[in-house]
């Protein structure tokens, strides 16, 4: 076998040592940054730069919240506001419904509970006599 130096049966791969050496370079990287990244400095370092974007970036977030509102009006389209106002009002909806639909099961139960067993000998109601001239 010419392909195979080693003998083993093995076909000989040059690129082999080449993934080998890679794989060795991305562990000490990996290893780095994550010793990096887990540091109180890199932490702080991290919160001032994503306050300084926020920072900068609202008032331009603003301008473009804004002319998407004014172009979704004059397409007559819904603005995200619009869409929570209107879930909003389902949800206020949805909430009286089952209210109501508690109630009626209440009333449902008092309507359809058995009456009370009453005894076989009912006493007879006592009757007054009539008085003369009296109807």
């Amino acid at each position: 076998m010419a392909n195979d130096p080693s003998g083993k049966g093995a076909p000989f791969d040059p690129m082999s040592s080449f993934r080998q050496m890679r794989d060795a370079y991305l562990d000490v990287w990996a290893k780095a940054m994550v010793d990096t990244v887990n540091t109180e400095a890199y932490a702080k370092a991290t919160g001032t730069m994503l306050d300084a974007y926020l920072a900068v970036s609202t008032p331009f977030r603003e301008t473009v919240e804004k002319a998407m509102l004014q172009a979704l009006q004059q397409l007559s389209m819904p603005s995200r506001a619009d869409f929570v106002g209107l879930a909003d009002r389902l949800t206020n909806v949805e909430m009286r419904l089952d209210d109501m639909d508690a109630t009626l099961g209440r009333i449902e139960n008092l309507l359809t509970k058995p009456a009370p067993a009453e005894s076989a000998e009912k006493p007879e109601p006592e009757r007054r006599p009539r008085k003369k001239g009296a109807r």
